[in-house]
């Protein structure tokens, strides 16, 4: 069954089966998004994961299809994420034993590897994060993102290569040189 087939059975008849199959099919990109948004912190990932999957079940109804499901999810993940930065103003700094802890089990085995890219993904405004993140991650057009976050295609763009600079000015001073 297609996204639009699936909702309408949530919608309509409250099919749960319906809704897992869209869970399945999009909790690996939601997670990811927010993985990277997190800066790697699984846990806080998981969690903002499980309230995007919530909200969005109890609001499939609102579902118009004036975009895809996975922008309208994306969507969804994004504003879970920016209402969970607003009622926690509290930041963690980078360098701290718990970031390190979970950024191998995010990026990988190779932990001097693994504390660049958090620590380079760390140097970026939220926004460029988000936008970056949409991008070279999960593979979004420049429309998708703008849809996504609610920011104009420009901002988009400008936010694009305004994170690109930054990390690759970073991952230059680290070592990371293109060969």
């Amino acid at each position: 069954m297609n996204d639009i087939t699936l909702v309408t059975q949530v919608a309509v008849f409250g099919n749960r089966r319906a809704f897992d199959s869209l869970l399945r099919k999009y909790q690996s990109q939601v997670r990811r998004f927010l993985l990277s948004l997190t800066l790697g912190d699984g846990q806080l990932a998981d969690d903002l994961a499980q309230d995007t999957f919530i909200k969005a079940y109890t609001n499939i109804g609102k579902f118009r299809g004036l975009s895809s499901f996975s922008t309208w999810i994306m969507r969804i993940a994004y504003n879970v994420h920016y209402d969970y930065l607003r009622s926690h103003h509290a930041t963690e700094d980078v360098d701290a034993p718990s970031v390190a802890a979970r950024t191998t089990e995010s990026f990988g085995t190779d932990a001097a590897l693994s504390m660049d890219i958090i620590k380079a993904l760390a140097i970026l405004k939220p926004e460029e994060r988000t936008c970056i993140t949409l991008q070279l991650i999960d593979g979004q057009p420049i429309e998708k993102i703008a849809d996504i976050t609610g920011m104009p295609r420009n901002t988009v763009k400008s936010h694009l290569f305004r994170g690109k600079e930054k990390l690759t000015t970073y991952l230059k001073q680290n070592g990371y040189e293109r060969r």
